[in-house]
């Protein structure tokens, strides 16, 4: 399956066998998207929650 960045609009390759909550990484620009949902043909990614480093505060 194929999907268009939702930022660069690049394509990202995503395998058959893709899980809901898998995160996938666009080639070009690097942001992360979260697989929110598996239909037959096709999936919805949703950006993916980034979580900054507290360092023990």
């Amino acid at each position: 399956m194929e999907q268009k960045c939702q930022d660069c609009d690049a394509t990202m390759k995503i395998l058959d066998d893709v899980v809901v909550g898998e995160i996938i990484s666009c080639p070009d620009c690097g942001n992360e998207f979260e697989v929110s949902k598996i239909d037959s043909n096709s999936v919805t990614l949703s950006p993916a929650e980034s979580v900054g480093e507290d360092w023990g505060e």
